[in-house]
């Protein structure tokens, strides 16, 4: 019959020197009361014994069992209380896989090294801890991942995707709405059900948007348009406020609009009406000249000026001894003066192109509009003006200018209108007509809200030609 667990446990673990198990509590007692042994079922105290226990700098026999491994392991290492010098930093290593390290213990004199090679050992390099001296250095062989992901995760996705751009690209968060239609089916349809149908802007609203767009561009700078003829009555002042009043409706930031007109100009008296201007301060361009100095901001300008609406106005002398005397430099410095607080100025030059302040509004032009009529004498007037700037040193001006042509007489069916604006079409960079409309052509008050679809729509298209001319 086999020895009980309890009885073989002890010689075991004294052959292989293990701490031995206590003993079982019981009473030892013989048969007949007497005591067989010193122990009647306490247990006795145990003094430790160092004297068995070896030096730091003894070898250590190799064990057979792991408990004896780690107790030598522990005599081999630095005492806790030796004072480190230097703790190397950490560094990121590529992961690899784990590997275990066994202690080759140094074999004691006379006996002979134990050969272990079932055991790999782990190699370092100068980034980690240099190993006890026990350990044999070897390489590390190369074990499979117990466990390898296939799909990627939400972390790995984020981290490989591109960051978008949230400045330069906003439409990635926001849809883009499709324009609202405004009048005609599409706009009607629109109404009717509240939105829910949608057909988007026709063609003729999508180039209506365009020429808004183009009018209201940023300009970086300020720019001046001279609007002249050599003959009167054929629309220059009309097409100065008409052009002007556009550029107010569209753009972010005030025109102005100088009367520059030697003959007593009326660029104030259309824009506003005679009655409100007889009701105003009169203010000129005379004025403002005789206190130019003292004018050192917007507000000081303000004084001498008028507005219609969102179009700034500066009135012309109309003292018919005092309007020709307008200089070159007069104009020059009223010119540097609007230049500070406007991006956009246009001059109603007056009728020619010699009189004295005209050599000075040419020569701070950025571009031109060429006053014309479908009458003959009208069209070879145009001609002759584009003629005389390319010959007296304003080619530049000539090549860009703006010719526009007002139905204002509404003229006989014997004038070839097509041919007149063919004659004109191929000397300067756009032709323009504006159709004959009463609310030009009584001279009196220009207002847009007045004017006929198709005259705005000629005013629209002038302005957007000039702003596009600003380079």
């Amino acid at each position: 019959m086999p020895d009980p667990a309890d009885q073989n446990a002890r010689p075991i673990a004294e052959d292989a020197g293990l701490p031995q198990p206590p003993r079982r509590r019981r009473d030892l007692r013989r048969a007949d009361g007497a005591l067989q042994d010193a122990q009647t079922g306490t247990m006795p105290a145990v003094t430790p014994d160092f004297s068995n226990t070896p030096d730091a700098g003894t070898p250590v026999p190799r064990r057979s069992s792991w408990a004896e491994a780690a107790a030598a392991a522990d005599q081999t290492s630095p005492a806790p209380s030796a004072p480190i010098t230097s703790v190397p930093a950490p560094t990121r290593r590529p992961a690899r896989p784990p590997v275990t390290a066994q202690p080759q213990a140094t074999p004691q004199a006379g006996q002979p090294a134990e050969q272990d090679s079932g055991t790999p050992a782990v190699a370092y390099d100068g980034d980690e801890a240099a190993p006890p001296s026990s350990y044999v250095p070897e390489e590390a062989p190369e074990q499979a991942p117990a466990f390898r992901r296939i799909r990627p995760t939400t972390a790995d996705i984020i981290a490989d995707s591109p960051m978008p751009d949230f400045i330069s690209s906003p439409g990635l968060f926001v849809k883009e709405q499709k324009p609202r239609p405004v009048g005609g089916v599409r706009g009607a349809l629109y109404s009717l059900t509240g939105g829910a149908w949608n057909m988007g802007p026709s063609a003729k609203q999508r180039e209506e948007d365009e020429l808004g767009r183009r009018i209201s561009r940023q300009l970086q700078g300020s720019y001046n348009t001279a609007v002249l003829s050599l003959k009167g009555g054929i629309g220059k002042t009309s097409t100065t406020v008409g052009v002007g009043l556009t550029l107010a409706e569209f753009r972010g930031d005030p025109p102005c609009a100088i009367d520059a007109n030697p003959d007593s100009g009326d660029l104030v008296e259309r824009a506003l009406g005679e009655g409100i201007y007889q009701q105003a301060s009169p203010r000129t361009i005379t004025d403002l000249l005789a206190n130019i100095e003292g004018v050192d901001s917007l507000t000081a300008l303000a004084r001498y000026m008028h507005h219609a609406g969102r179009l700034h106005l500066i009135a012309g002398e109309q003292d018919p001894e005092v309007s020709d005397s307008l200089t070159a430099a007069e104009y020059l410095r009223i010119r540097k003066l609007i230049s500070n607080y406007y991006s956009v100025a246009l001059t109603d030059c007056g009728t020619g192109v010699t009189h004295n302040a005209m050599s000075g509004i040419l020569q701070s032009a950025d571009n031109i509009i060429i006053a014309a009529g479908y009458a003959v004498s009208g069209a070879k007037r145009a001609r002759s003006t584009l003629h005389w700037l390319a010959s007296h040193g304003y080619e530049d001006l000539a090549r860009n200018a703006v010719v526009v042509i007002t139905d204002k007489d509404e003229v006989s069916s014997r004038v070839d209108k097509d041919a007149i604006e063919e004659h004109l079409a191929g000397i300067c960079r756009q032709l323009i007509a504006v159709p004959h409309d009463r609310g030009v052509a009584d001279g009196d008050l220009v207002t847009l809200d007045v004017l006929k679809p198709e005259t705005r729509r000629a005013y629209k298209e002038i302005a957007a030609s000039i702003v596009d001319g600003y380079r």
